[in-house]
């Protein structure tokens, strides 16, 4: 089954190449954010998809590998993908889309609920394009009044 690539497939391959980033990450109302940095290396998979492998330090829990893969699902006509994490057991499987601007991608996820142990709640990863070798990835969760909170922003810069 051969499937052709269309113009959404074709925006996952901007991720594609060498990139190093700094996070910073709220663990809560009454603690300073947690900052680290670390590397990612974007590859294609057919076109249809990319394998975002990154690693980083952070200060609590040392070394760490994630891996996100994103592709388009023409059926759906939405993005899906995956994150998986060395320091968590949780598989979060994303599904999303484009803002107007063609710049921003909003993955919608859900997961273990980092203030109310044993609940789920709501969460978003959003993917922004500041520039060719620029961009964001700010992660929020849905209070229980309804509001978004962001507690993670990370900043790329492509380095091949």
């Amino acid at each position: 089954m051969k499937v052709e690539i269309e113009k959404e497939h074709a925006w996952l391959e901007q991720l594609v190449g060498e990139w190093t980033y700094e996070t910073e990450c709220s663990m809560g109302p009454d603690q300073p954010p947690m900052k680290s940095t670390g590397t990612e290396r974007v590859r294609s998979l057919g076109g249809l998809w990319v394998v975002c492998e990154g690693q980083n330090e952070m200060p609590e829990c040392g070394v760490s590998t994630t891996i996100m893969t994103l592709g388009y699902d023409p059926l759906k006509k939405r993005y899906r993908g995956t994150f998986v994490a060395s320091m968590m057991s949780h598989l979060w499987v994303y599904e999303g889309g484009l803002d107007a601007t063609g710049r921003m991608l909003t993955l919608d996820t859900e997961g273990p609920n980092c203030l109310a142990e044993g609940k789920m709640a709501k969460y978003q990863d959003i993917i922004e394009f500041i520039g060719d070798d620029l961009r964001t990835l700010r992660s929020r969760v849905l209070g229980d009044d309804g509001q978004w909170n962001g507690f993670m922003t990370a900043h790329y810069r492509r380095t091949a």
